[in-house]
């Protein structure tokens, strides 16, 4: 008897990855450039061929995760990070009958807390955030054991917040780096990895702005687990000292006896969270 498969989609806006997941690992993985400037249907055509690629008769659902507004019921995709031509896409529909397979949508942080919870260190942590920090600001919300994405999926958007005279986002993303130093966050990331004492400095005022968005997410839906992700988590080392002596001034401090904050720790994240969606829905039917 053959195993449940289930396929994972990152899209974003300059290429496509597809997974093919088996026993909460990842079998397969490819991924195809898309033309991010081309109309809704050669976008669609991409997906598609990356999808045939990957497909497998054991497979029993697709997941796609996407960087943009839509609406998780229709699975419509009203807009991609850096594809203009995707306005308002049935992507749901589309799949489901071109493959004759269930199809889930949501957009990447909810995919991200949502892969944690099911594949990561967020599993038994019904109460449960992940916050992207990558180039915008985003988190993804378990609660009570069920993914919360508001009335339209725009719950977790903490980096919209006001925040000194911009944004958290303004603050806390990956262009935080080029905003005041015009310097690039993968190269101060080596640097720090070197000892750098700039590098170091620079993500040490980044964790102090981290810190502040944190204390918001712990004002606002006092989480168990804080998990990172998005490509600046990884110099988390660099800015976890600053982090947290920055949340010493927080109101409630037996919190922060029991919060946990860490990092990703699962590679291919994007896929797996896609991929979660099926299982979220299956927890919700039951």
């Amino acid at each position: 008897m053959l195993k449940h498969s289930l396929i994972g989609v990152d899209l974003g806006g300059t290429n496509v990855r597809c997974g093919l997941v088996q026993d909460q690992e990842i079998q397969k993985i490819v991924s195809r450039k898309i033309p991010s400037t081309g109309t809704e249907q050669e976008v669609v055509h991409e997906i598609v061929l990356s999808l045939e690629e990957i497909m497998s008769e054991n497979v029993v659902a697709i997941g796609i995760g996407v960087p943009g507004i839509l609406d998780t019921k229709e699975g419509i995709v009203y807009d991609v990070q850096n594809i203009p031509s995707w306005k308002a896409v049935p992507l749901k529909d589309i799949l489901e009958q071109h493959f004759k397979l269930p199809v889930y949508i949501n957009n990447d942080a909810n995919c991200f807390v949502a892969g944690e919870w099911y594949y990561g260190s967020g599993k038994d942590c019904p109460n449960l955030a992940g916050l992207i920090l990558g180039t915008g600001v985003a988190a993804g919300l378990i609660c009570n054991n069920k993914l919360y994405e508001g009335r339209n999926c725009g719950a977790g958007e903490f980096g919209m917040l006001p925040y000194l005279n911009h944004n958290f986002e303004f603050y806390c993303s990956g262009n935080f780096f080029s905003h005041f130093y015009q310097r690039n966050g993968e190269e101060l990331f080596t640097l720090a990895q070197e000892g750098n004492p700039e590098a170091l400095d620079i993500f040490n005022t980044y964790g102090k702005h981290v810190a502040a968005v944190v204390k918001a997410m712990l004002y606002a839906i006092d989480p168990q687990k804080i998990i990172l992700g998005g490509s600046v988590s990884k110099a988390y080392p660099f800015f976890k000292n600053a982090l947290w002596n920055g949340l010493q001034d927080f109101a409630y401090q037996p919190v922060l006896q029991h919060i946990q904050i860490q990092p990703t720790g699962l590679e291919n994240i994007a896929v797996l969270g896609a991929a979660a969606l099926y299982h979220h829905q299956l927890t919700i039917m039951n």
